[in-house]
């Protein structure tokens, strides 16, 4: 891993001071015609970054109710059927760069003009707050720690001289609070795990769990990062899931239009965790064959279907119905982790699938009732993809609205008529072909 840097001004000072900057930046721009007052200014600069630097030598030796905040707040956990965490990571940010740090702040915008927050519907809707960032024995469990110490020494230069490009990654970069802001992503997601977890045990029907997280993850290899990704977030949350709570199988679905080669090479050995991708074929990074099956004793639980270009609705609901839904039954998993990329909207710029709002609503709500019926409802969305703002923020919106078990709101998103017809015989094909291969 070979780190260059480049003196910039608009990344000087110290880490908070840039955050600082970063969300007052983000205030002056309206999302959706809102005044984005959001809670940036008062709530984000409150949590715990300031503890980072401590917590990223501590060791989560014992559970993390993090739910536990909520019931200072009178929330009841069992009463929720959403529940979200937000880590927008302000200060990691390139201009112009397409993983930007308006993403988050723009999904939270659509979700509060929708009227899909806490203030609105009480307790039905849950945000964690005051969660612990991971710990760098969390990151390890998936990373090198050579990798990981490295980032974090690195924060030294990038204070100093502006933006780090890593060599050899893709397009990724980091500023002088990436290595922070990370483990706040991580840590937002192992919330949620103790969070669905906890609410497991007292109700047949918990609430969904969705990380509204960034930096993405799931391109980061094992030892390093690469594609806009610095830290495997859900792998990351499967390690933790194992380990900390019991749950030996966990199934991982990803269907951001890229591959997640990242998640994929950390567990393609490994028989307890099955990963499940479906991407554009011949998109970045090139990787997720359809003979890519897992190896040793994983072989069998790693399945790429790399889908056509033009792919849609169709292509996707038929996929569930005929790939994912058979592979979650034979497996039996303890948990459902799921890597959520929105890059596959067909007014995405990086990609060229037809999945529209509907799309995701579609998949929201058929992994909410394969998690119900395979494994006691447990189940955690992680944002990875999604460049397009708008597209993006509405679909976000239309899958919580699927977790609600609400009606779609997507007809007044989509249009039809930019649609174009599907390659439905490559689709069959590929999924005829995918089925022989895992024997399904």
């Amino acid at each position: 891993m070979e780190l260059q840097a480049f003196h910039s001004p608009y990344f000087s000072g110290n880490a908070l001071s840039l955050m600082r900057h970063h969300v007052y930046k983000w205030k002056s721009h309206n999302w959706f015609d809102l005044n984005p007052i959001f809670f940036w200014g008062s709530r984000f600069l409150m949590h715990p970054i300031s503890r980072m630097k401590d917590s990223s030598k501590s060791n989560r030796g014992s559970l993390v109710c993090s739910y536990m905040v909520q019931k200072n707040h009178n929330f009841e956990l069992n009463d929720a059927r959403v529940i979200f965490s937000v880590a927008p990571a302000m200060g990691h940010n390139k201009e112009s760069h397409p993983e930007s740090h308006f993403r988050v702040p723009s999904i939270v915008s659509a979700l509060e003009t929708m009227e899909l927050t806490s203030k609105i519907r009480g307790s039905e809707i849950i945000e964690l707050q005051n969660f612990t960032p991971a710990s760098v024995d969390d990151i390890v469990s998936v990373h090198a720690r050579a990798y990981v110490s490295g980032l974090e020494k690195a924060m030294n230069q990038a204070s100093q001289l502006g933006i780090i490009h890593i060599e050899g990654s893709g397009p990724t970069y980091a500023t002088p609070t990436t290595f922070q802001e990370s483990l706040v992503a991580a840590g937002a997601g192992i919330a949620l795990v103790d969070s669905v977890v906890a609410a497991s045990k007292n109700s047949l029907d918990p609430p969904m769990g969705f990380a509204l997280i960034r930096p993405p993850g799931h391109h980061a290899i094992p030892k390093g990062p690469m594609g806009f990704c610095v830290f495997g977030n859900v792998a990351i949350a499967a390690r933790y899931a194992q380990r900390v709570h019991g749950l030996k199988r966990v199934f991982i679905i990803d269907f951001d239009v890229h591959h997640g080669n990242g998640t994929n090479d950390a567990f393609y050995d490994d028989p307890d965790i099955f990963f499940l991708s479906t991407h554009q074929d011949g998109s970045y990074p090139g990787t997720g064959k359809f003979d890519e099956v897992g190896h040793g004793n994983g072989e069998g639980t790693t399945l790429n279907l790399p889908l056509p270009g033009g792919s849609g609705d169709i292509a996707m609901r038929t996929v569930f119905d005929e790939v994912i839904v058979p592979s979650a039954q034979r497996f039996k998993p303890d948990i459902i982790l799921v890597s959520a990329g929105y890059d596959g909207h067909v007014l995405d710029p990086l990609a060229s699938l037809q999945f529209t709002t509907g799309t995701y609503y579609m998949l929201a709500s058929n992994i909410k009732q394969l998690a119900k019926d395979v494994c006691g409802g447990r189940c955690v969305f992680f944002l990875e993809g999604g460049y397009n703002l708008k597209a993006l923020s509405y679909s976000v919106a239309d899958s919580f609205r699927a977790f609600l078990g609400e009606p779609s709101m997507a007809s007044e998103f989509d249009d039809p008529a930019i649609l174009y017809e599907e390659p439905s015989a490559k689709v069959k094909q590929a999924i005829q072909r995918i089925k022989h291969i895992h024997s399904l």
